[in-house]
């Protein structure tokens, strides 16, 4: 145990309680202008982080090798399984369907895919003889997409979103035809960038209906995601409508100051003109950043710069390939999610409900985040051992 205790990663550890207590506090001070029901949301998350700081600290003091050999295709199995079943069975909420029960299947899906990948393209040797190069591209392709395909159709193309750099930092970082990954990368930019110049095209001022009709049939957005990338092309367009929460998000971001206005003092927090509904979800970076101001942020970012670092250090130090493929999957995952949703938060991407790490309200992404990061820990307790 003190040769294990040696080991713990200390920096990832304390950036992710510091996180947690943050996200509590501003989860507290959002939901007080909501109705009763949500006034205690910020104990539920300080219970939920309880139970997933056990399921962390069972994770870093296990061996991740094995928990990887016997169960990286049955929890890969399984959350398609539960991915199925949302589509199936799940609720319907807000336009998608992306609840099953109590929890989300796609936040659960995001670690199992990498638990998955570690496993398989760890140990390339065994499972690829040589190099796999185009061969281990087609599996990855169907290994990742699949799952990706299902969370789409929920539809929640934020969190498809934010999983695909992970498994392509994955996939480079295992030397998986990385020529044909830079490639896909460049089509997947050249096809973004297609779209948003068909959006503006359609929705730029004096174009009349029936040619904007024209274009967007062949845009493969549905129409409340036109909006929102509309919003992100001409913000001023519709303020009081579809720019409206884009609009308020960036006054209580730039009415905080250089210090902020203090706790729970958030003005357009507590006059509701950043609207509740996502204040305590999608826009909670807002939410801190009118309390606490520009140094505030400041130190949110540079927790979430430890955070992400740690990983990377766990990826460096790891005993085994799959230990490092995992950890820079996770570094990735983490990086991913802060940086869409503060740019979302600013106006530099287009609005996508994608929650902050360990800030957002919302058990299940808590939950997984932290099981994720238990592995990580994980990898850098059992560094020195020798597979």
């Amino acid at each position: 145990m003190k040769k294990l205790l040696g080991n713990f990663n200390w920096p990832l550890f304390a950036s992710m309680l510091a996180l947690i207590a943050i996200g509590a506090l501003t989860i507290r001070s959002a939901g007080a202008v909501r109705s009763a029901v949500f006034h205690d949301m910020w104990l539920s998350t300080l219970q939920t982080s309880l139970f997933g700081l056990a399921v962390y600290l069972t994770l870093a003091f296990s061996d991740y090798r094995n928990y990887f050999s016997w169960f990286a295709l049955p929890v890969y199995a399984f959350s398609l399984v539960l991915l199925v079943l949302v589509l199936l069975v799940g609720k319907s909420m807000m336009g998608g369907t992306r609840w099953l029960w109590f929890f989300q299947p796609s936040e659960i899906a995001k670690p199992c895919v990498l638990v998955f990948l570690a496993e398989v393209f760890g140990r390339r040797e065994e499972l690829f003889p040589g190099r796999f190069r185009f061969r281990g591209f087609l599996f990855a392709a169907a290994a990742a997409g699949l799952p990706a395909l299902l969370i789409v159709l929920e539809p929640d193309l934020g969190t498809a979103l934010a999983l695909a750099p992970a498994v392509v930092a994955v996939l480079l970082a295992a030397g998986v035809w990385r020529k044909g990954l830079v490639v896909l990368l460049a089509v997947g930019m050249l096809a973004a960038t297609a779209v948003l110049t068909a959006v503006y095209e359609a929705e730029k001022p004096g174009v009349d209906d029936a040619r904007r009709e024209r274009i967007l049939e062949y845009v493969p957005l549905k129409p409340h995601q036109v909006k929102r990338v509309k919003t992100f092309l001409f913000p001023e367009s519709d303020q009081m409508a579809s720019g409206y929460n884009l609009r308020q998000a960036r006054m209580a971001i730039g009415s905080g100051g250089l210090w902020g206005k203090g706790y729970g003092k958030a003005e357009t927090n507590q006059l509701k003109y950043l609207p509740p509904a996502v204040s305590m979800n999608d826009f909670i970076f807002c939410v801190w950043a009118e309390e606490q101001g520009y140094m505030g942020s400041l130190l949110l970012l540079a927790l979430f710069g430890v955070l992400a670092l740690s990983c990377v250090h766990a990826a460096y130090v790891a005993a085994d390939f799959r230990g490092r493929l995992f950890a820079i999957g996770a570094a990735t995952l983490v990086f991913a999610h802060v940086y869409v949703n503060i740019a979302m938060s600013i106006g530099l991407v287009p609005i996508t409900g994608l929650p902050l790490p360990f800030i957002s309200l919302g058990r299940t992404f808590l939950i997984t985040m932290m099981s994720a990061l238990g592995i990580v820990q994980s990898i850098s307790i059992h560094r020195e051992e020798i597979t």
